[in-house]
């Protein structure tokens, strides 16, 4: 399904909602990633829906089947977060769990400090305390060009080689991607974090190379953290013990009398 933004881009999205479902969870992608690879190809659209829930998720733009653009303002993250807001408001859904993967948790925590009344819930995944720091610099020019190479073998650092072969894989504009990144965003509101009135899990593997989700977790005032063994930041989101940590999260909270 597809659906048109205020400034004009087509997003697609899948809305998958049992009879019976008890909550709703939208779902946003990481870089070069769509919503069937990153969500449904690893498992996460099964497990939703064998616990009920009403499972949204889009193709953020520049990816999947969403519209494409080749100017980087295109992709400035206010444009994104308000994407996944404007889905709501198309699906007429007024409160979701959030949960944003990678690039998608810098989105999904940009949607929750502009909308904090919208999400009962924030999942940020394959993200560590890095994000507290963030400030612009030439890393998206260096992702650029690998996304922009005539031969991804010329690629000489594997964390970016990786991203082109995914790119790849999954068929993507990468006109567009070279543009997504070379976007010039202001840093996350980090001082606002603290404010955020939602219960916050953080989650990445051991070996993830943006930080320490622990660390990152004590920004929020209601946040926790977890480490997932073993993984790095691609093997984490399929994996098993990801999913359980989200779900004993999500689990908690509904449990927690005094949980916001």
């Amino acid at each position: 399904m597809d659906f048109k933004t205020s400034d004009g881009f087509t997003i697609s999205y899948d809305d998958i909602a049992p009879q019976d479902y008890e909550r709703a969870i939208l779902l946003v992608h990481g870089f070069t990633s769509n919503r069937a690879e990153g969500w449904k190809r690893t498992g996460w659209y099964a497990a939703l829906e064998r616990r009920r829930f009403r499972v949204i998720a889009l193709d953020q733009r520049g990816h999947g089947a969403s519209g494409k653009a080749h100017a980087p303002e295109a992709y400035l993250r206010e444009n994104l977060a308000r994407d996944v807001v404007e889905l709501m408001d198309h699906l007429g859904v007024n409160r979701v769990d959030l949960f944003g993967y990678s690039m998608g948790a810098r989105v999904a925590a940009a949607a929750a400090l502009a909308a904090p009344h919208r999400f009962s819930n924030l999942v940020l995944g394959g993200v560590g305390d890095k994000m507290l720091t963030e400030r612009p610099s030439d890393r998206g020019e260096v992702m650029a060009q690998a996304m922009l190479a005539d031969d991804p073998e010329t690629i000489t650092e594997p964390f970016l080689k990786s991203f082109r072969q995914f790119a790849d894989e999954q068929g993507e504009d990468r006109l567009a991607l070279a543009a997504f990144v070379r976007a010039v965003n202001p840093p996350l509101d980090t001082d606002g974090f603290a404010s955020l009135p939602m219960p916050v899990l953080v989650v990445a593997g051991q070996r993830e190379t943006n930080g320490d989700p622990e660390l990152l977790a004590q920004a929020f005032a209601d946040g926790r953290g977890v480490v997932v063994p073993g993984c790095d930041h691609f093997s984490a989101i399929p994996h098993a013990l990801t999913k359980a940590a989200v779900f004993d999260f999500i689990d908690g909270v509904l449990d927690d009398p005094w949980a916001r």
